[in-house]
């Protein structure tokens, strides 16, 4: 895709891969960081992609209770077309050397589906086709953006790589990833950490529960200027 500036010099527009788990901040993507992400984004002359594992949700939770439903299954998805308004892909289609940049949205289900964080911490890995999508576009030094948990699946895919990532506050979480190697940096819900050497960027958005909407929207938006800088 090209986009032709004034004079008529064609341009290529820049590609950007969101990554999403389903919908809903206790089992599947924190839909108000998606729709962050997603309006960033569009503030930008980029042509943005969505995709999502095609497979159940590790559980299934009732967001008014915060208790789970035990009898029903729901697909990652199925589901993440909600917040993409039907335009999502497979995540086993996406191809870093077909993209400019990456972004993972958070959520409690980032940290259950697209890895196994939640339960193993340091210990745990990332699904077979993000961690080699990470990987991709970390090898190719293309920008990765990661907003609240998400920065822990980028640490537990590049174990070992020495990146600089914000969870937030010092914590359980933090300290998990500085297991794996990694250096963790304390931010405002509204800030960013970059990474400049390996072009990582990341915020803490709802790793602050009650940080209000504006400030988690400026700290995505903060993220995803800089990650298109540097594409």
């Amino acid at each position: 895709m090209a986009f032709r500036f004034p004079g008529g010099t064609l341009v290529a527009m820049k590609k950007i891969a969101v990554v999403l788990c389903g919908s809903g901040y206790l089992d599947g993507s924190e839909i108000r960081e998606a729709v962050g992400v997603l309006w960033a984004l569009s503030q930008h002359s980029v042509s943005v992609q969505c995709f999502a594992p095609d497979a159940p949700q590790r559980d299934v939770v009732n967001c008014l209770t915060g208790q789970p439903v035990k009898s029903e299954s729901r697909n990652q998805l199925v589901e993440a077309a909600r917040i993409a308004r039907g335009q999502v892909k497979a995540l086993s289609g996406l191809r870093p050397a077909d993209f400019d940049a990456v972004v993972l949205p958070g959520g409690f289900g980032a940290a259950k589906n697209l890895c196994d964080f939640a339960i193993k911490g340091s210990t745990g890995t990332v699904i077979p086709d993000l961690q080699s999508a990470i990987v991709g576009f970390f090898e190719a030094r293309k920008p990765i953006g990661a907003v609240c948990i998400a920065p822990a699946i980028v640490a537990l895919a590049l174990r070992g790589k020495g990146l600089e990532l914000t969870l937030g506050a010092k914590g359980e979480a933090a300290q998990e990833i500085e297991k794996l190697g990694h250096k963790h940096r304390v931010c405002r819900a509204e800030e960013i950490c970059v990474d400049v050497a390996h072009k990582v960027v990341s915020t803490p958005a709802y790793m602050y529960d009650h940080a209000p909407l504006h400030e988690i929207f400026e700290g995505i938006r903060r993220l995803v200027s800089d990650l298109v800088a540097r594409v």
